[in-house]
């Protein structure tokens, strides 16, 4: 026990030069279970899911003093696994961000080199366990907000499909993209925690009643002659040539090992990224309209004019980029725009899921770098939104067809961890979990 203290304040004493944490929870030893099948790991959680008793703040002013009445029903899955849960994470405010620099608590800095972004927006999350100040995490993914930060970081993470998780006491920021997944250093971790988490929850209309697989017993399945498609989308201008050669080595590594490797064209791909910003900031616009400081969220002085508290409440309680989102998303959803901006982002959308189904009638498996550059410096496009929105350009199409995504490290440059994307059909989180761990054990790594 003695122990398990001690550990607990040295994690609380290397936070505060990764920033990794926003809240810390009770000391985990009144949490320990030993029989679940998580019992012994240690857990952060995104500030985004709701934790019973433990402040819940989406890394903004606007809940800053947040404890939420009930868990989250990932959260109760892992306190009936034995997980110890040590606190909740940093992230992009209302994880709204691709670097975690957009948080009320300050940035979050990346384990292998703290002067550069983790990515976001699940950060923290991604920090907190490359760091080993966690075992394991969760993170939210809308457009890529578990595997840019995992893909950054040198971890794994997984954005599950779409409806397999219950997303019950995650705050929203785009629902029909957002995936609660699982974060850890190795496949098998991962795939570990997601056995955990897929429980059916009918308090989530999204969430499909299926058999929960054991991934776990899987995982050195041989997978023989795979079929895995390399659409040339996913390298276009902007991927860095040593991100392109280091994705290009593993599947030429995965080719020799009996894969079957075809390069092929997805041209909706190129859509991708307009189309879900589109969708993205629009459903934003609609979620972030509870937060008024009258219902909901922070308080400013009070005053007779309804319209003049609620303008108050909500420029003191946002931050700049989940303000830019939420005025964006306004503009596709209002009058005279509505059909040219959110009803056609909602048609690629269509067109780019129709294209998936086609390519995995014939393959097996999509891959793609998970991040097209290596982590870039604190503050170095934090000015520049189109940029930082450009970092997403290999995440967000996974999310958009609802389809799961892995991102494993493959290799790194200068120490900085490069990953590699892994997609697949509707429920077939097996085969990228199963391939991932081969492309661990080209590594090295071990479970």
């Amino acid at each position: 026990m003695s122990n398990l203290i001690s550990q607990f304040e040295d994690i609380k004493e290397k936070n505060n030069s990764i920033n990794a944490y926003i809240t810390f929870s009770d000391l985990p030893e009144k949490q320990l279970i030993t029989d679940g099948k998580l019992s012994g790991k240690t857990i952060a959680i995104k500030d985004t899911i709701s934790t019973l008793g433990l402040r819940t703040t989406c890394a903004s002013k606007m809940l800053e003093t947040y404890v939420p009445p009930f868990d989250a029903h990932v959260v109760t899955l892992l306190k009936k696994h034995g997980a110890m849960i040590l606190g909740k994470t940093n992230c992009d405010e209302f994880a709204m961000g691709s670097s975690t620099e957009h948080s009320a608590f300050g940035p979050t800095h990346n384990p292998h080199d703290l002067e550069r972004v983790p990515g976001g927006s699940s950060g923290g999350s991604a920090a907190a366990v490359a760091g080993n100040l966690a075992d394991l995490a969760l993170g939210s993914d809308t457009g890529g907000s578990i595997r840019c930060p995992a893909s950054f970081c040198g971890i794994v993470g997984l954005k599950p499909t779409y409806g397999l998780i219950s997303r019950y006491g995650l705050i929203a920021y785009g629902n029909s993209l957002e995936q609660i997944g699982p974060m850890a250093k190795t496949v098998y971790d991962c795939a570990l925690l997601l056995e955990c988490i897929s429980e059916y929850d009918d308090r989530d209309a999204t969430c499909i009643q299926t058999k929960n697989p054991e991934y776990t017993q899987h995982l050195d399945d041989d997978i023989g002659d795979l079929k895995i498609a390399v659409p040339k989308e996913f390298f276009g201008n902007g991927t860095d040539q040593v991100v392109e050669q280091t994705v290009w080595d593993t599947i030429k590594k995965l080719e020799s090992e009996g894969a079957i490797i075809e390069e092929i064209s997805i041209e909706s791909i190129k859509y991708s990224l307009p189309a879900y910003y589109i969708i993205a900031m629009s459903e934003a616009s609609s979620n972030l309209a509870r937060f008024d400081g009258l219902r909901y969220g922070l308080h400013s002085e009070k005053s007779n004019d309804w319209n003049e508290l609620f303008s108050k409440n909500r420029k003191l309680g946002f931050g700049f980029e989940v303000k830019r989102r939420i005025m964006l998303g306004t503009f596709a959803l209002s009058s005279g725009y509505f059909d040219e901006y959110y009803v056609k982002a909602q048609h690629v959308r269509s067109l780019i899921a129709s294209n998936f189904k086609r390519v995995f009638n014939k393959f097996d498996v999509v891959i793609s770098p998970t991040m097209p550059t290596l982590p870039f410096k604190i503050g170095e496009k934090i000015t520049d939104p189109l940029s930082m929105y450009m970092s997403d350009v290999d995440t967000v199409s996974a999310n958009l067809a609802g389809i799961p995504s892995l991102s494993v490290p493959c290799g790194s440059s200068n120490s900085l961890p490069i990953g590699i994307q892994l997609m697949s059909n509707h429920f077939n989180e097996q085969t990228i979990l199963n391939l991932g761990n081969k492309i661990e054990q080209f590594r090295g790594m071990v479970k």
